[in-house]
């Protein structure tokens, strides 16, 4: 098999080059993130953005989005990819019918979000309501409706990996609030 042939997803390439392959301006006010103009949050709420590069991960087939809060990733690492990947298969979805959005690479509002994903469903882990400029507050794993949207709040996806009774009541709470998101 040669070598030229291979062929990597683009969730891949750009965590093996996110350091390489983008410029990393201090703090201004326009920054690359995709095609559409986008509003984040900052000291300035309604900053716009522009760029040529997809800032989700996913196709979003569904309008469902996903909206995670990693740091440390372009995306989402690897090991709370494949625990998401695992969630959307028990749901009967997969990453054709997702975007995956990471809040802390991309700060985005709600606002924007309709505009740009139009998500029927939003899921966010580890990001707090009111950070996406919604004006109520829902706790963890409970199913809200708003704005044509159905909304679930969760802790991080970092908290459901692993073995043990807090491990296994987190994950239990998020089967049951999935089931009620999609009706399964």
């Amino acid at each position: 098999m040669s070598l030229e042939k291979i062929q990597l997803p683009n969730f891949l390439l750009a965590d093996l080059f996110k350091n390489n392959l983008v410029e990393i301006a201090e703090k201004k006010d326009i920054i690359p993130i995709s095609n559409k103009t986008i509003s984040i949050q900052n000291n300035t709420p309604n900053t716009s953005l522009i760029s040529d590069k997809k800032w989700y991960l996913g196709d979003n087939k569904k309008k469902i989005t996903i909206v995670v809060n990693d740091a440390e990733a372009v995306f989402l690492k690897d090991e709370w990819l494949q625990f998401l990947t695992n969630i959307l298969g028990a749901c009967k979805l997969n990453m054709g019918d997702v975007a995956i959005v990471n809040f802390a690479q991309t700060p985005i509002n709600f606002t924007t979000l309709q505009e740009t994903t139009q998500p029927a469903f939003l899921i966010v882990f580890d990001v707090a309501i009111k950070d996406l400029h919604i004006p109520f507050t829902i706790p963890n794993y409970q199913v809200q409706t708003f704005n044509n949207c159905n909304f679930l709040s969760a802790p991080s996806l970092g908290v459901m990996l692993g073995e043990g009774e807090i491990v296994k009541a987190e994950k239990t709470k998020l089967w049951m609030s999935l089931k009620k998101l999609f009706n399964i």
